[in-house]
């Protein structure tokens, strides 16, 4: 019987750019998009420089590019940097069913791997499709999902990355699957790192299991072998966390849709169950002009798991952006007292800033049964400010982004010129923007990357 991993690897090494349909591919061109100007909105943060300067000291074969820097290091190097650069603002896209991912997490492992191999841009958008679909199938998969079982979803990560970079390594079936056991065997990850006070792990963990891909690639390129029935096998992740799997979810159907346009993009850079709630207080604060000195209670009703992961005592009391941005008090807050939620509110300073830290006390999160009924299908979420004034209230069913809510074309490049504004010239984000755009005319993406760097 042919195993999970040997499907997968089979949809994977036939699928060709000219199966894709023209919907898929504008729409894996506009996560492209979002996520280069997450990367390059991301560049300066403290924990990319950080890391920026320990793998440029590693040194490497000059043979992958470096967002931001233009540093031309390894494959393997560079897929961990770019990852990095774009989950760390937690500004990237979302996909929740039963467990959470942000799938452009994987796309550095492509570029990398491409860049390597001199790849085209039609192959790049081919296997950033391919990472989608798995990651996004993975999310369905277990019932309840991992992260309902204490382990982080860069857990899934590492089954996905090894596709995305294998495909661009031209691997044969077997080759395939040997790189998925060979970086499934190695990457479980806790859900401590996003549990109580954050650090900067928050950010890391899926760069670590996208950059564990390339590496697992290459070596099932090189002839190495991996665990073929990691799925599904003997002491395999089914057998081992136990409970409930749906094991058809991840090869039924391969081919006849695609995941990737069920896939969310961010307005708003926070953990997506914080979305909703940001989406209705806002709402609320335009529409009744709400000053936060006349607030007196905020009361957000949302899903359990929104109450227990994101307003802990500790989330009430946040001394680093990676706790603030995971704080549903602290979001709330910064939506009544600035009237907007950017990548502003979460530096150092908005930290202490008095406005915020006044209304923290007052935001109340509620677990609403009705709500856990609705969850994933809908992201529901209701806001109740009382104020001296009278009481105020809205329901969000969809957050902006969602795909039933969608970010249109104009509103994603508001973003990426928002992100971008401080690190690219006029003329620079334009020539970025047109050739993400016609990603898939460059033979080569070496050159595709070259253009990726700041001013």
């Amino acid at each position: 019987m042919s195993t999970i991993s040997r499907k997968m690897a089979e949809f994977a090494v036939g699928l060709r750019y000219e199966d894709l349909p023209q919907e898929v591919v504008h729409q894996t061109k506009r996560f492209l998009y979002d996520s280069i100007g997450c990367a390059l909105g991301g560049y300066n943060a403290h924990d990319v420089q950080i890391a920026h300067d320990v793998y440029k000291a590693l040194g490497g074969n000059p043979e992958a590019t470096v967002i931001g820097s233009g540093l031309r290091t390894s494959s393997y190097y560079a897929a961990f940097l770019n990852s990095l650069m774009i989950r760390v603002l937690d500004y990237n896209d979302i996909y929740w069913k039963e467990d959470p991912s942000h799938p452009s997490d994987l796309i550095p492992a492509a570029m990398a791997a491409g860049e390597r191999q001199h790849k085209s841009g039609k192959d790049l958008i081919t296997a950033i499709v391919l990472a989608y679909e798995f990651e996004q199938r993975l999310c369905e998969f277990a019932v309840p999902g991992l992260r309902e079982r204490k382990w982080h979803h860069a857990s899934l990560t590492q089954f996905v990355s090894p596709i995305a970079a294998g495909k661009m390594l031209d691997l044969t079936v077997d080759e395939m699957v040997n790189a998925i056991g060979i970086s499934g065997s190695h990457n479980m990850t806790l859900g401590a790192v996003t549990a109580g006070k954050l650090t900067m792990m928050k950010n890391t963990v899926d760069p670590l299991a996208t950059q564990s891909g390339v590496i697992a690639a290459l070596l099932a390129k090189a002839g190495y072998t991996g665990t073929e029935a990691i799925f599904e096998g003997k002491e395999g992740l089914m057998d081992t966390l136990g409970g409930k799997f749906l094991p058809e979810i991840l090869t039924e159907g391969l081919g006849e849709s695609y995941r990737i346009m069920q896939c969310a993009m961010k307005a708003y850079p926070t953990e997506a169950l914080t979305h909703s709630p940001i989406t209705a207080a806002l709402k609320i604060v335009h529409e009744h002009q709400i000053k936060p000195e006349e607030v007196k209670s905020i009361t957000v009703k949302t899903i359990a798991r929104a109450v227990d992961i994101l307003a802990d005592p500790s989330k009430y009391h946040p001394e680093s952006k990676e706790t603030a941005d995971h704080s549903l008090p602290y979001c709330i807050a910064a939506a009544v007292a600035d009237g907007m939620v950017t990548t502003a509110q979460f530096q150092p300073a908005k930290l202490k800033d008095e406005r915020i830290l006044s209304l923290l006390p007052k935001v109340k999160a509620v677990a609403e049964p009705e709500f856990e009924k609705l969850f994933p299908e809908k992201k529901p979420a209701e806001v109740i400010i009382e104020t001296e004034r009278g009481t105020f209230s809205s329901r969000v069913d969809y957050p902006k982004g969602d795909p039933r809510e969608p970010m249109s074309d104009e509103e994603l490049a508001q973003k990426f010129a928002g992100l971008t504004a401080d690190v690219l010239s006029d003329n620079r984000r334009k020539r970025i923007s047109d050739a993400i755009w016609a990603v898939d005319e460059f033979d080569d993406i070496e050159k595709f990357m070259a253009l990726l760097s700041l001013d």
